[in-house]
Parts: C-alpha cells; structure tokens; sequence
C-alpha cells in the first residue's frame, strides 16, 4: 500500500462515512474533509429538525469519525472560491464531491411565485439556525398550505403548529425561537396526490404529530382511498402498514379541541395557488382516486382552501460545483459507480461523489454508508493508475489556504464552538443552544 491523500467536499453523513471507510479499507491513507461551513455534520445539524433529539444522536458516531487521527477537518472553506478542484489535484491523490443537496425542487404550478409561498428546504435552514439565512421568517398566516407527503412535509407542519415554549428542551437558537413565538399559525393542510398506502411519510414522523397536547391531527375518511397495489403494500412492508394504521387512527379520533390542527388532505393534488394583490389568499386542489396501480388520476373535482401562505416541500435538489460536470435534469454528478464521468460518458481521473449529490435525494441518513462503500471499493481499485500528487506534504494544504487569507476552522476549533453551545444550553437546563451568525462561530471557535 502506497500511502494516498484524498480530500473530501462536504462534511456531512456522506463525506464522512467515506472518510470512515476509505480509512478503514485502506490503512495508508489519510483524509482532509472540507465544508464551506465552520461546523461539520451537514444535514444532521442543518436539515433535522430540532425537536428530533433521536435522529441527531448519529452526531456521536459521527463525532468518533472526524476524531481520528488519519482524518483532519477544514470548515468555513468554499469549494470553487476559496479553493478550486486543480488546487486540491496539487496535494490529493483523489477527491470525493458529498456536498448533498440543500435547494428546494421547482413545482411548476400557476402562483407558486406569489409573495407568501415558500420553500420547505429554506424554512428548514431557517429553523436550524444555518448561518446563510436571515435571522427572520415571516410567520404572519393563520392558516398554512404544506404541499409534500414526505417526512420534510411532517417537519414543517409541526414547526409551525407547535407552540415555540414546547421548543425550550431543544437546541433551537434564540432568534427562531422569537419567530416561532410571534407565529399566527393554528391550521396547517398538508396535501398528497396519492392514498395513505403510497405516502412517504415514516411512522415515527408521522406518531409524533400528535405528542403535541397543543395539536389535534385531523385526517378526513373521504381520503382514505387503498386500491389494490395499496393493499399489497400494506401486506408487503410493515412501514406501510404502520403509516396507513397511524392515519387511520387519526380518522376515527375526535378532536380534544386543541388551539392547533394538523390536516393530512390525501388524494389531493395541488394545481394552483391562489393570489390577491400579489399575495397567497388560497391553495386549489384537484380530488384524485387511486387506479389500481399506486397512481392517482384527476377527477375534475376542486376544492379551494384559504390559506395565506404554502410551503413546497416536494423534494431537494443538489446544485453545480465548479468545473465538476452535473446533470442539470437529475440534478446529480454523472457517475458510475461514484466514479466522476465526463460528457462523453469517461471517467474524470480522480475525481469521486457519494450521497446525495450522486443518486439524488432520496432514502434515510443510513443509506449514504452503501453509498460511500461503493465509491470507495472504485476510488482504491482505481489506484493503481493514479498518479501521485505533486505536494503530497499535509502541511501543504494548509500553507496555501493560509497564503490566501482563508479563515478556515479546524476539528480543534469545532470542538471549542461545540462546548461554547453546550455551555449556552446548561444555563437554561437545555442540551445546547445553537450559535447561528458566522462571524459568532468563528470567534467562539477561536476563544
């Protein structure tokens, strides 16, 4: 084994399962994980919701990863301007792209641009605290549209209908907590084309929407459609039949009279939204029935719901990297294999991706580790044909970054920032509260 260096773009589950395995497959090397953000860990700290404790325990093992001594942290770096794919070609052997997917899928309906329509994947940055976003949501409507039948739907139509006090035993930090206080919201409609035995909810997701005293979940049983491709479902995958008997319950159950309500609309398709002066004043929604198959087809039947403001929450798209090549349809890197390819169908030499920036966003965190193998299992047979970097020396790549005046944070500095949270969050017999300004991280990250 020669030794080898490889750089990884993206310090989230993805770019550090590869780092994990690379350096446990191949006992010569060692990695450099980047992030254009001062803290690791990606999604897991910027795209789970706050009130899912649970889900953010993966940070821990995460945390194992990153402290390795084969592996170095480089946060607060910006591939393509603080540095470039022909500056890491200088000192890594290869380079894997798991930079995930943090923008909000188009939905092409009429008034999907009217002022009071959002969406999901930036209200979530928002309540997450991710340093590039404003430190304000408007949080004005009383009553709220969430166009998605995705577990990033369920987390947006809790956020708004739990009160802000029930968000005290989490992370949350201080200025999302000031929205969420001043939030008007009391009726929130989440719609689904489909019937509950093709929504894409998780159980766990779906059993919490009612942990709320303050929330009733209201489920109409003129949706509750299951054809025959539904039905086999529910025989086939016990998540299935979970989803379809939580929902069911929430249709036989009365309502306590809770100040907030959660509507789950199923076999509605939402086809446009309705504007007033240039604002949202109503969502139109088409009733569907199933066809047998799992699909739903239009009945020509609408139902117009008032609401002031609609949140789409129909799935994440990655975006472009410099100089690397990407499939502006898919919204992925070409590859095969997590090998990087070309426009001519070639493999760029050295160049790697894994996560969602590979096969799109789609499945749980746990799914980027098969990922990462199979990129990984293809990044060390390609080895041989390698060539070796011309600096290969660690030191070299933080020499340049320092040349260029770059601000960059180290596993050392996250390690203060992360005790200065914690330390924040004891005074208030909370696990954490979440710095959320970038220059408020750097400093804490020096102190």
């Amino acid at each position: 084994m020669r030794p080898i260096r490889v750089a990884v773009v993206g310090a989230g589950p993805a770019g550090i399962y590869a780092a994990d395995i690379l350096t446990k497959e191949y006992e010569a090397a060692s990695v450099d994980v980047f992030d254009r953000l001062p803290a690791p860990y990606g999604l897991v700290r910027y795209g789970v919701a706050p009130d899912h404790p649970r889900i953010k325990e993966i940070i821990k093992a995460l945390r194992r990863v990153l402290s390795k001594d084969e592996i170095r942290f480089f946060g607060n770096v910006d591939f393509g301007t603080d540095v470039k794919l022909e500056d890491l070609r200088q000192f890594y052997d290869a380079v894997i792209f798991a930079t995930g997917a943090i923008f909000d899928r188009d939905l092409d309906i009429p008034g999907i641009d009217l002022e009071g329509s959002y969406g999901a994947a930036d209200f979530v940055s928002w309540f997450d605290g991710h340093p590039d976003y404003p430190r304000d949501w408007p949080l004005t409507a009383e009553s709220v549209a969430v166009i998605g039948a995705g577990n990033v739907a369920l987390d947006v139509a809790r956020m708004l209908a739990k009160p802000a006090d029930e968000q005290l035993t989490t992370e949350i930090a201080d200025n999302v907590y000031q929205g969420l206080k001043a939030n008007k919201a009391t009726e929130v409609h989440v719609f689904a084309r489909r019937g509950p035995a093709q929504i894409k909810f998780s159980p766990m997701e779906l059993r919490e929407l009612s942990h709320s005293p303050s929330i009733d979940v209201v489920v109409d049983e003129e949706d509750f459609q299951i054809d025959d491709a539904g039905q086999a479902a529910i025989q086939k995958t016990k998540s299935v039949r979970l989803v379809v008997d939580t929902l069911l319950k929430y249709a036989e159950s009365e309502p306590t009279g809770a100040p907030h309500r959660i509507h789950i609309h199923m076999c509605h398709n939402p086809v446009e939204v309705l504007g007033e002066d240039g604002k949202v004043v109503a969502i139109r929604t088409e009733r569907t029935e199933l066809d047998g198959t799992g699909n739903a087809v239009g009945t020509g039947e609408f139902v117009d719901t008032p609401v002031q403001a609609v949140y789409r929450a129909v799935g994440y798209r990655s975006s472009a990297l410099p100089e690397v090549p990407f499939d502006e349809t898919d919204h992925v890197i070409p590859n095969a294999g997590g090998r990087v390819l070309d426009l001519d169908g070639q493999h760029v030499a050295g160049t790697y991706c894994t996560g969602w920036v590979k096969r799109g966003p789609v499945g749980l965190i746990g799914h980027t580790k098969s990922d990462a193998a199979e990129t990984i299992i293809n990044l060390i047979a390609d080895l041989e044909t390698t060539p070796a970097p011309e600096q290969a020396a660690p030191e070299a790549v933080e020499r340049h970054l320092t040349e260029r005046g770059i601000d960059f944070t180290t596993w050392d500095d996250w390690i203060r920032l992360d005790a200065h949270e914690v330390s924040l969050g004891e005074a208030d017999g909370r696990e954490r509260i979440k710095v959320v300004p970038r220059e408020d991280m750097l400093r804490h990250s020096r102190a």
